[in-house]
């Protein structure tokens, strides 16, 4: 018996250490690229070198310069904000609405508002520019601002979920004992204990939103084209160093952005 605990425990270990191993040869392989960009980012030549022969803000500035980059970075930071605010206000209701109600195929419409995030970005891109192309919606905000919601709300959704898995009902029930309405109890009650999940929605949706490429490669016109658009089309049709920049600027600003949820969990789990 004793042996037989022995070797358990050795296999566990083994598989622990293999485990880290492997976590740690995929966290490399996912930041190596970025251990690239960085450092070309404050080369001071005139094209992509790495290590560069020397450091220069050269290419920031040439990006905060340029009203073509800047005018880019402006679209998907409005695509994103009214994407995320319009996804958290179909994903809460959403969530409260799967988590609340008996009915049957409950299952698969839940299924249906997940379908943006397992299905591949080429096969919603398509869709997408089939359905806006007869709504007269492709190159337009509003078409950015939709499609880019279809795909925030299943974020929303499975971060709400997960704050509603430790609600219990009861506090409800007791604001409503003491006089409480049912407004006054979503507002002083509901909302606060699911804070963080709608939080979390909110930055992953938006993060979503500004980084996505494939359906706004679909849906740009001249006038309307995000960021990662104008990355694209500055790998593929020139070459222009400039890229550094944004990509580096555009890792930065994400990595702070996602672990503002995991900030708000820690928090609220001391609290």
């Amino acid at each position: 018996m004793a042996d037989s605990v022995t070797r358990v425990a050795r296999k566990e270990r083994t598989l622990g250490v293999g485990l880290r191993i492997w976590v740690v040869l995929v966290g490399f392989v996912l930041i190596a690229p970025t251990l690239v960009v960085i450092p070309m980012s404050f080369g001071a030549g005139s094209t992509f070198q790495f290590p560069p022969d020397g450091w220069s803000l050269r290419w920031y500035g040439e990006f905060f310069g340029s009203k073509q980059w800047l005018g880019s970075l402006a679209n998907s930071v409005q695509v994103a904000l009214l994407a995320a605010a319009l996804a958290t206000v179909l994903g809460v209701a959403a969530a409260f609405g799967l988590d609340r109600a008996r009915f049957r195929g409950r299952g698969a419409v839940r299924q249906l508002l997940m379908a943006p995030m397992i299905l591949p970005g080429i096969v919603v891109a398509v869709a997408v520019y089939g359905v806006f192309l007869r709504w007269q919606l492709n190159g337009t905000m509003l078409g950015f601002v939709l499609a880019h919601t279809v795909l925030g709300v299943p974020f929303v959704i499975t971060s709400v979920q997960t704050s509603l898995t430790g609600y219990d009902p009861v506090m409800e029930r007791a604001a409503a004992s003491l006089g409480a309405n049912r407004f006054t109890t979503l507002r002083k009650v509901v909302l606060p204990l699911v804070a963080p999940g709608v939080t979390s929605g909110f930055v992953f949706a938006f993060a979503t939103s500004f980084d996505e490429v494939v359906i706004a490669l679909f849906l740009q016109t001249p006038d309307i084209k995000t960021l990662p658009v104008k990355m694209y089309e500055s790998i593929v049709l020139e070459i222009d160093p400039t890229i550094a920049a944004a990509s580096s600027l555009i890792v930065v600003f994400t990595t702070v952005l996602l672990l503002v949820p995991q900030f708000l969990r820690r928090r609220s789990h001391h609290d």
